[in-house]
C-alpha cells in the first residue's frame, strides 16, 4: 500500500522539478510568470467549475426562489399590485423594498447591526458561530459516512447519546475545570461513537441497511432519553424532564465575555474539521474509507478489510455528532432535555451535502447554516418576514444540490462542458498528427 501511494508522490515531485528547471532556462512558455499564472488559471477554473460552482448556484438560486415568495407574501406588494397596470414602478418599488428589507435584516442579523442596542444584537457574527458550531460538527459526522460510502442519517440519535453521556458526567463529578471539561467531551465523544459505531457493526456482520437502522436508533435513543429525564437523570426537586445543571467546571469558557453565547466550542469545531481533514486526507485509515466508499469491490480485492472500514467510519462519524451533543450541553444549553438535537440530525444532512463531503466544505457550509439561523431572527422581527421563508431556502438548497443536472441545465454548464471535451479532443487529435 505505501509503494502505491509513494509513487505518485514521486511522480508530482519529478514533475515539480521539471517544470523549475524549464522556467529556469527560459524555455518558451515557462517563465516564472507564466507557470503562476497557468497554476493559477488552473486553480480558478477548479473552483468555478463543477461542484463548487454547483454549490454556489444552487444557494443563489434558492436566495432567488425565496426573494419571490417574499414578494408574494408581502402585503404592501400585493396593495401595490391592485394598480400594476397603471402605476408598474410603484408594485416593484414595493416588491425591491421587500427583499431588500428582508434580505438586509438577514445579512444584518447574521454579521454586523450598528443599530442594535446591545452587543449581542449588534455582532450577529458571534451568534452565527454559535450556531454553526453543532452543525460543523454534525455535519462532520455525516461527511465522514459519507465518504466510507454510507448515508449516516442518525445524527439525532448520536447527538443525543453523546449530549446524555456528556451531561451525567457534567452534574456528577466534582473535579478540577482542567479535568472535568475534557472528560465531558471525551464522554461525549464515546457516547456518540458507541451509538455510530452500533450501525457499522450491524452493517458490517449482518448486511443490514444503515439508513433504516440509523432511523430506528434515532427513535430509541430520543425514548431512552424521555425515560431518563422522567427517571434516574431528572432534576432533583423538579417537575419538568429535564436534568440537573452541568457544573461551572465542566463547562466551555465564553470566548468574549458574557455578553456573547460564543464558547470554546467553537475551537472544538475547528479543530475537529482540521482532525476530520487530516484523517480522511492525509491518514491511511482515511485512505482505506475513502478507498471503500469509492468502491467496495475493489477496495476488498486490494486486501482492505472493508466491513472494518464500515465500522471505523461509522465510529469516527457517531463521536463527531456526539461532540456536538457536548457542545450543546457544555455549551449553550447546560441542562438535558429532550429538545436537546432539534433538528441538528437533519440539518447536518443538508451541512454536508452543501459541503460536497469534504471537511472544510462542511465548515463553510454550516458557518453559511449558522447565518441563516442567526439572521432569520432578525428577518422575522425587522422585516415582518416569517422565518419558515428560510426554512424554504434551506429545504430549496437540498433539493438543487441533490439534482445538480437541474442546476447545469438551468445555467447551460452541460453544454459548456460537452463544448470543452470537444476542443480538447481536437487539440489532442490535432497535437497526435
Amino acid at each position: 500500500m505505501s509503494s502505491a501511494v509513494s509513487k505518485p508522490e514521486a511522480v508530482k515531485a519529478s514533475d515539480v522539478a521539471q517544470d523549475g528547471e524549464e522556467a529556469r532556462a527560459g524555455g518558451p512558455g515557462s517563465t516564472g510568470a507564466s507557470s503562476r499564472e497557468g497554476r493559477g488559471g488552473a486553480l480558478l477554473r477548479k473552483v468555478f467549475s463543477g461542484n463548487a460552482l454547483v454549490s454556489v448556484l444552487s444557494v443563489v438560486v434558492a436566495l432567488v426562489v425565496g426573494a419571490i415568495l417574499i414578494v408574494a407574501t408581502d402585503k404592501r406588494v400585493a396593495n401595490a399590485a391592485v394598480y400594476f397596470f397603471g402605476r408598474p414602478t410603484d408594485t416593484l418599488e414595493a416588491a425591491w423594498e421587500a427583499v431588500s428589507t428582508a434580505y438586509g435584516a438577514l445579512l444584518r442579523g447574521a454579521t454586523f447591526d450598528p443599530s442594535a442596542a446591545d452587543p449581542a444584537g449588534r455582532f450577529g457574527v458571534f451568534e452565527t458561530l454559535t450556531q454553526a458550531t453543532p452543525l460543523i460538527l454534525a455535519g462532520l459526522a455525516v461527511a465522514i459516512a459519507f465518504r466510507a460510502g454510507l448515508f449516516n442519517i442518525g445524527g439525532m440519535g448520536q447527538i443525543i447519546a453523546g449530549a446524555a453521556a456528556a451531561a451525567w458526567v457534567g452534574y456528577s463529578f466534582h473535579l478540577p475545570a482542567v479535568l472535568h471539561l475534557p472528560l465531558v467531551i471525551l464522554a461525549g465523544f464515546a457516547g456518540g461513537a458507541v451509538w455510530g459505531g452500533f450501525v457499522g457493526w450491524l452493517k458490517a456482520k449482518t448486511g443490514a441497511h444503515e439508513v433504516i437502522v440509523t432511523i430506528m436508533l434515532n427513535n430509541i435513543a430520543l425514548f431512552i432519553l424521555l425515560f431518563l429525564l422522567r427517571g434516574p437523570m431528572k432534576a432533583p426537586g423538579g417537575n419538568q424532564p429535564v436534568s440537573a445543571p452541568v457544573l461551572d467546571s465542566a463547562m466551555f469558557p465564553k470566548l468574549l465575555g458574557g455578553a456573547f453565547r460564543l464558547n470554546w466550542a467553537f475551537v472544538m469545531a475547528v479543530a475537529a474539521v482540521v482532525g476530520a481533514w487530516w484523517l480522511i486526507e492525509r491518514s491511511t485509515i482515511g485512505l482505506k474509507i475513502r478507498a471503500i466508499g469509492s468502491n467496495p469491490a475493489a477496495a476488498k480485492t486490494a486486501g482492505m478489510l472493508v466491513s472494518r472500514g464500515y465500522i471505523t467510519a461509522m465510529l469516527i462519524a457517531g463521536g463527531m455528532a456526539g461532540l456536538a451533543g457536548a457542545g450543546q450541553i457544555a455549551g449553550t444549553e447546560r441542562t438535558l432535555d429532550d429538545n436537546i438535537a432539534g433538528q441538528l440530525g437533519f440539518d447536518a444532512i443538508t451541512v454536508a451535502l452543501l459541503g460536497r463531503s469534504s471537511p472544510w466544505g462542511t465548515f463553510w457550509a454550516g458557518l453559511l447554516f449558522g447565518a441563516f439561523r442567526a439572521g432569520g431572527q432578525a428577518m422575522s422581527v425587522q422585516a415582518d418576514v416569517s422565518i419558515d421563508i428560510v426554512l424554504i431556502v434551506q429545504s430549496l438548497i437540498v433539493l438543487f444540490i441533490a439534482a445538480p443536472p437541474l442546476i447545469k441545465a438551468m445555467f447551460g454548464l452541460e453544454r459548456r462542458t460537452r463544448r470543452e471535451k470537444k476542443a480538447t479532443k481536437t487539440t489532442t487529435k490535432a497535437e497526435a498528427r
